[in-house]
């Protein structure tokens, strides 16, 4: 295993592209109780909707983050760092690569959805002007948790 980059400036943000795959799929598995499939992040290559940054170090996709282009929103669907590679500022830079996106492309407003239990996630994105709108109750499986839905209006 490569050893933790001892700054922001070793990581690359990228859009997502086929050679990255196997690298995401290998990141969503090590971070998620219920992962997609190898499949969803290949067909995420011919989704017009979707835009994704993927941060490589020496190579390989440390972490990747998304979301779905509808008309003036942002639907962010997944922010994962390998847990290795946590606590650096990844997702920060992937989520500012978002956010620059939206600015660029006539996103009005960028919504998602948190584990209400992931306190770490929910700071981070209240630092980048997330503001709580909402709960679903039961919205998580395995383990079963509630959601908290954020905005950022653009």
């Amino acid at each position: 295993m490569d050893s933790i980059p001892p700054n922001l400036s070793k990581i690359e943000c990228v859009p997502l592209d086929s050679s990255h795959i196997k690298d995401v799929y290998a990141v969503e598995n090590a971070c998620f109780t219920d992962p997609w499939s190898e499949e969803m992040f290949v067909q995420l290559l011919s989704n017009p909707l979707a835009v994704y940054t993927v941060a490589v170090y020496n190579g390989k996709a440390v972490g990747y983050a998304g979301l779905y282009h509808i008309l003036s929103e942002g639907q962010i669907m997944n922010v994962a760092v390998t847990p290795e590679y946590r606590r650096q500022g990844i997702a920060e830079k992937m989520l500012k690569v978002l956010v620059d996106y939206a600015k660029e492309n006539d996103i009005e407003v960028m919504t998602l959805e948190a584990r209400k239990s992931n306190n770490a996630a929910i700071s981070l994105y209240e630092k980048l002007g997330f503001e709580i709108v909402g709960e679903r109750k039961g919205y998580y499986q395995h383990p079963s948790d509630d959601a908290v839905l954020m905005n950022l209006t653009v």
